[in-house]
């Protein structure tokens, strides 16, 4: 009998050419991230904007192998915990994605069948934001209470002294022989409409970048950005192509780039800064170059694995506020 499970929460990407356009449906049949019009419309629009932009898509994740990595890579990560809590106890690690397969509904009841009675659900995004780690956590939510488990949920770890811990290595090795002029700390980029309604994500990540550089100690200057917009909304800036045009038209030359809210390569990583982004910056005259993605790195995982038992799942233990 599994006594405790884990379910490593995340968005998921398509694992096919032929996944673009209903992932990019599911995606954007969230209203809680971006609303399409009176609720009403919000599905029929997310179908016809999905069939609009699968065609892009799809020439993007043939680029990067024909179907999104974060599949495999939060499985390894799932497996890498699973072996790191073994002398902590009776643990077995899930996956459970948002917005394709596996569903973090199908994990939950996976966990459940396998015998699980206690669940802590992780969420692989270091910074919370309602779009995102709140969204997910309705999911799992949902999920737990559907099967009468008991319950604890991690949201928010953005100065974790192991992440950042784990974010310096490789962000060391990045610059090591590599003189960069400014290191780019890049981001997810949020709707501004969570922004003004107080949404901590940009103060998290700021706090990432915060400690992250006091880890470093000496290091080149930095700027703060935000990439992957999408969708017919405000988005949080400045975006990262901006500040790389910005920055070549300064005269900068050599740029390293910080991916400071992705915990594994997937298309943000792969395509929109390993091709999208580096070619932008060639024409403007600079090489850019990318730390690292932490995927399965040893700190990270010892990260995770402090989170979980931190979160103390026992048999007696309360269920956590809301």
């Amino acid at each position: 009998m599994v006594r405790t499970g884990v379910i490593l929460l995340n968005l998921g990407g398509p694992d096919s050419l032929e996944a673009v356009r209903p992932f990019l449906f599911n995606l954007f049949s969230d209203r809680e991230i971006i609303p399409l019009g009176p609720p009403f419309m919000q599905r029929p629009l997310a179908w016809l904007i999905s069939t609009l932009r699968a065609p892009g898509t799809r020439k993007a994740y043939a680029l990067i192998g024909g179907a999104s990595p974060i599949l495999r890579i939060t499985t390894a990560q799932a497996d890498a915990l699973e072996q790191a809590l073994k002398k902590a106890g009776d643990f077995r690690v899930y996956v459970g994605m948002r917005y394709w397969h596996p569903f973090i509904t199908d994990a939950v009841r996976r966990a459940r069948e396998e015998g699980a009675r206690r669940i802590v659900g992780l969420s692989l995004y270091p910074q919370y934001s309602k779009a995102t780690t709140g969204s997910t956590k309705e999911r799992f939510d949902e999920a737990v209470e559907r099967y009468g488990l008991e319950s604890r949920f991690i949201g928010s770890w953005y100065d974790h002294p192991l992440y950042i811990d784990a974010l310096a290595d490789v962000v060391k090795k990045g610059l090591g022989g590599f003189r960069a002029e400014v290191l780019l700390f890049s981001a997810h980029s949020l709707p501004m409409r969570f922004v003004e309604e107080g949404d901590p994500y940009v103060r998290e990540v700021e706090g990432t970048v915060r400690a992250l550089l006091e880890r470093l100690g000496e290091a080149p200057p930095h700027r703060l950005c935000y990439q992957s917009r999408s969708g017919p909304v405000r988005w949080l800036g400045p975006s990262t192509d901006e500040v790389i045009v910005e920055l070549g038209r300064k005269g900068v030359r050599r740029v390293m780039i910080v991916p400071v809210s992705f915990v594994s390569d997937h298309i943000e990583t792969l395509y929109e800064i390993d091709i999208l982004y580096r070619e932008l910056a060639e024409r403007e005259g600079m090489e850019l170059r990318r730390v690292e993605a932490l995927n399965t790195h040893p700190l990270f995982i010892a990260a995770l694995r402090d989170l979980v038992l931190r979160a103390g799942v026992t048999s007696s233990s309360p269920s956590p506020p809301s």
